[in-house]
């Protein structure tokens, strides 16, 4: 197929549409724009449309990194950022938004600074706060596209509801280990994120980064796909990822189509819908609920009873090259998913206390080995992550 022509506009105006002239641009913006502005699908009134729009960022970690950084360099004037994390060395694997100099510093510090100094032609207004049912309609309203940064389902699910609710189009990405996912999510047009996920997977079944683990540049490369499916909405050009679901396998270097189809039956989007309203997501994934206190001991509870020389058997329950960074002296590694089988090596009448990294996968395995007779086995809260923290500060951590 041969180019199209550059002196030719992809698309003449709408009758009464004024095009701008150079003049709407600085001539520092017409030198940074000018690889757009060759483009006949952008030229001078697609850049002039990307300075006009407002995007906002739920996230400023692995996925809104990239994403950010190709907004703001493409010149959407107004970026606004969701985050109130703080800089942590684990970051910077995979969050180039920031860097070393930044550490302890927060997010969205760092963030306007690179951001500022990538483009300071742009806008970017930080959001110091968690995205909440009561504050999501208030902090998305202002905006022309959402674009999804976020690590955990209930922030999911949150900013898709409000994003249907409010008509606003929601460019959606994940990253675990070695596989992303991306797609545009507009329910004027298509299906949303509940008609492919009705409901949230229980607990801990699908791990995030933080316990599954993530490749460095695999939120690259689903942040700037996202990035780019913003801007092809904000300029009205191409196909945009309605209704389809991109899968992509780092390993193999493969990607993968999956067509959606908007579900009569969506109880947000579909026919007749019984979702008005925000909700709490928190209780809708099971998430936060509180383990009964017979289920776990806290970090200083169980050093306590170490201390006090009272016999308690340590079950690790995380992946072996988890175990070889760091594990707790005197513990026995049978990772998760092998501990159906592997059930027998254990002593049923022992004081057990399960740990992981953080807490999740151990609830899990608790709940398993008491239905399964283990009628002493508790889960480490906090996992050892939280041991680290308050009870062996030289302890690695990853």
């Amino acid at each position: 197929m041969a180019p199209p022509d550059p002196t030719t506009p992809a698309r003449p105006p709408a009758p009464g549409v004024r095009v701008p002239g150079p003049a709407a641009f600085s001539p520092d913006e017409l030198l940074r724009y000018s690889r757009h502005l060759l483009l006949p699908e952008v030229g001078l009134a697609g850049q002039q449309r990307l300075k006009a729009a407002r995007v906002l960022l739920v996230g400023a970690g692995g996925l809104g990194s990239p994403a950010a950084l190709y907004l703001a360099a493409a010149g959407v004037g107004t970026l606004g950022i969701v985050e109130f994390d703080s800089v942590e060395l684990s970051n910077l694997q995979r969050q180039i938004l920031h860097g070393t100099s930044q550490l302890g510093e927060l997010k969205l510090a760092s963030a306007h600074e690179r951001l500022h100094d990538l483009n300071p032609e742009i806008t970017v207004v930080p959001i110091a706060d968690r995205l909440t049912s009561a504050n999501a309609h208030r902090i998305i309203a202002g905006y022309d596209v959402v674009i999804d940064g976020s690590d955990n389902f209930p922030t999911r699910y949150l900013v898709n509801d409000a994003c249907v609710l409010s008509g606003k189009p929601l460019v959606y990405g994940s990253v675990v280990r070695f596989d992303g996912q991306v797609s545009v999510f507009d329910a004027t047009r298509g299906p949303c994120y509940r008609c492919l996920f009705r409901e949230p997977p229980p607990p801990g079944l699908v791990p995030s980064c933080a316990e599954g683990g993530v490749l460095g540049v695999l939120p690259g490369i689903i942040g700037t796909l996202q990035a780019l499916e913003a801007i092809k909405l904000l300029l009205g050009i191409g196909e945009p990822l309605v209704g389809r679901l991109v899968l992509f396998d780092a390993l193999r270097l493969q990607f993968r189509e999956v067509e959606l189809r908007k579900d009569p039956d969506c109880p947000l989007c579909g026919i007749h819908p019984t979702i008005h309203g925000l909700i709490d997501y928190d209780a809708f994934c099971g998430v936060g609920a509180a383990a009964s206190a017979e289920l776990e001991v806290t970090v200083t509870g169980l050093a306590g009873e170490m201390k006090a020389g009272r016999l308690v058997i340590l079950l690790d329950v995380r992946e072996p090259v988890e175990w070889d960074i760091v594990h707790l002296e005197g513990a026995t590694l049978i990772p998760l998913m092998t501990l159906p089988a592997r059930m027998g090596e254990l002593d049923p009448r022992a004081e057990l206390v399960v740990y992981c990294h953080h807490g999740m996968r151990s609830l899990q395995a608790v709940e398993f080995l008491r239905a399964a007779g283990f009628g002493k086995a508790r889960s480490l809260a906090g996992g050892i992550e939280a041991w680290a923290e308050a009870i062996d500060p030289a302890m690695h951590r990853y």
